[in-house]
């Protein structure tokens, strides 16, 4: 099940989150490392709608500093619907847009619903006005879809009074994400020139993420079989400056507000055709994200940023949500044209219940498995042709093409020294990519040769590589490789910065030790004291 917090409490202070200012031109392969700029401020703060009722009411809410993004709380938004709008400069309103359920969507939810909606992104302003229809026993008139000409004019909807107020326990969350300098430029994302290579991806650290506000390790799936698409809602009218400031925002009311580990989504692509890492853990690996209620294992999902209800995605994000699905599924062989068949785990986020096995395309929409109209209808069109994209750019890069870009690096030297293709690791099989901090590996036939200033260039394959996998790669317990293996004449030593591993000849078993505790003891010898399974000798080549 996706990992998550304990349900946080809905009457909260004011939270402020750290992060940093994006630089804008942006190139290279995922994760690409830049130094981030100085730290600054997400702020989010709440206000309590209170009372009791149900209905279509409507409350302005505003604060002396500017904000840009609003969301609602409440301890079940089940059968609410609502809509936010915002003051211009010139005091008029407008237009509204809707604030989808959110939902956490693992079977840990059991039966409650969604406990707070999309943030919705309104533009700079210190005044909005959310219309809000809570069930009630006789429907009424759904919140406007146009902007009304004057706020004292027919609103189609019935005030908040004292008699008529809101329901109990519903919060506005506002949200005031940092603006970018001044100086801030930005370059159009450079062009994906050939099938297979990946795009252009704006790193965590480079889109400002604060590490320190997420949960520890990401859970890893076995491997991903669909990608599914979604949309964040909100206004369209956004600067490229403006796209990292609305993931910060995002990525401090899921964790800060709603309680979950991460951002819910793996990656985020803006109107420009900009693609931003998601959910933590890495872009290249299988990891599971919180987005899509009884369908979050297996699956990959890229969140177009905007609303496209009515109004489709730009012909840029079209193009780099494509590029970007089929370069991520070809990584696990999937035909971005095909069907797959996943098992839903159900809740109260999807229509199918738990242990249903629907076949469903294998780029689909989050629609197609959940009680909302997300990606919109506009966007919902699109997928045809994300999937003709994605088609085009399934085609895996040819060890010969891979091996030509590690050239002049100190993964590509390691990989000859220990043979080459013809080695024990065999060719590469991705690019050269980022992983946690300053580390960069690349993934070989047999295993992969991660890298950091710190450790030096070392492989790792076979069973070792599955052990220490299953620790959480690099961000696990043991961290990075220190060497490579060491050959024991009843063992097979690896040495990484907080301990080894070390595999059996005999048993095939592969036994840890971290910080100098064996975890799993060997047997004893018949012939002679315990095997001390701590080794750290000199690195020498496999």
């Amino acid at each position: 099940m996706p990992c998550r917090r304990p349900a946080p409490s809905l009457v909260f202070t004011a939270i402020a989150a750290t992060v940093v200012l994006l630089p804008w031109a942006v190139d290279g392969v995922p994760g690409d490392s830049k130094p981030p700029a100085a730290p600054t401020q997400t702020e989010l703060s709440q206000q309590p709608l209170t009372g009791v009722g149900a209905g279509v009411t409507i409350r302005e809410v505003s604060q002396p500093t500017p904000f840009s993004m609003v969301a609602l709380t409440a301890a079940d938004l089940t059968g609410t619907t609502a809509r936010v709008r915002a003051k211009r400069p010139d005091g008029s309103w407008g237009p509204w847009y809707r604030a989808h359920a959110e939902e956490s969507g693992g079977p840990s939810d059991g039966d409650h619903g969604p406990r707070g909606t999309e943030p919705v992104f309104v533009g700079k302003t210190t005044s909005v006005q959310i219309a809000i229809n809570r069930p009630t026993t006789s429907a009424g008139p759904p919140p406007p879809t146009t902007t009304p000409g004057d706020s004292k004019a027919d609103l189609g909807y019935l005030p908040a009074t004292v008699t008529q107020p809101f329901g109990q326990n519903l919060n506005a969350v506002l949200i005031s994400p940092p603006q970018a300098p001044a100086d801030t430029t930005w370059s159009p994302p450079t062009a994906v020139q050939a099938p297979g290579q990946p795009p252009n991806i704006i790193s965590r650290a480079q889109w400002g993420a604060d590490e320190s506000m997420r949960c520890g390790n990401p859970e890893y799936d076995n491997g991903i079989r669909a990608g599914i698409v979604h949309h964040t809602a909100g206004s369209n009218d956004y600067s490229p400056q403006d796209s990292a400031e609305i993931i910060r925002a995002i990525y401090a009311y899921h964790t800060r507000t709603l309680g979950w580990c991460d951002i819910g989504y793996n990656a985020l692509v803006d109107k420009y055709g900009q693609v931003f890492e998601g959910h933590f853990g890495g872009i290249t690996k299988p990891v599971q994200g919180t987005h899509t209620g009884g369908f979050n294992k297996n699956t990959w999902a890229v969140a177009m940023i905007g609303d496209f209800d009515t109004v489709p995605p730009t012909p840029e994000q079209v193009r780099s949500v494509g590029r970007l699905l089929g370069w991520r599924l070809a990584m696990d062989g999937v035909n971005p044209k095909g069907t797959v068949q996943l098992t839903s785990e159900g809740g109260p986020f999807t229509f199918f219940p738990a242990g249903a096995r629907p076949t469903l395309p294998t780029i689909f929409a989050h629609r197609d498995t959940g009680n909302t109209d997300c990606p919109g209808n506009a966007g919902y069109a699109a997928l045809p042709q994300i999937r003709d994209i994605a088609a085009r750019f399934n085609q895996p890069v040819g060890p010969a093409d891979l091996a030509d870009t590690l050239k002049g690096g100190a993964i590509y030297d390691r990989w000859q020294a220990t043979g080459g293709p013809s080695g024990l690791l065999g060719a590469p099989t991705t690019p050269e990519t980022s992983g946690e901090g300053h580390t960069r590996y690349v993934r070989f036939n047999h295993g992969a040769i991660y890298w950091s200033p710190e450790t030096g260039a070392a492989p790792v394959l076979g069973a070792i590589y599955d052990a220490w996998a299953a620790q959480g790669f690099e961000r696990g317990p043991l961290g990075l490789p220190t060497s490579g293996e060491l050959q024991e004449p009843e063992w097979i030593v690896q040495n990484f910065q907080h301990g080894t591993l070390n595999f059996d000849r005999q048993s095939s078993a592969v036994l840890r030790v971290i910080d100098g505790v064996a975890l799993e003891l060997p047997p004893p010898s018949p012939e002679g004291p315990p095997v001390q399974l701590e080794r750290f000798s000199a690195p020498v080549k496999p």
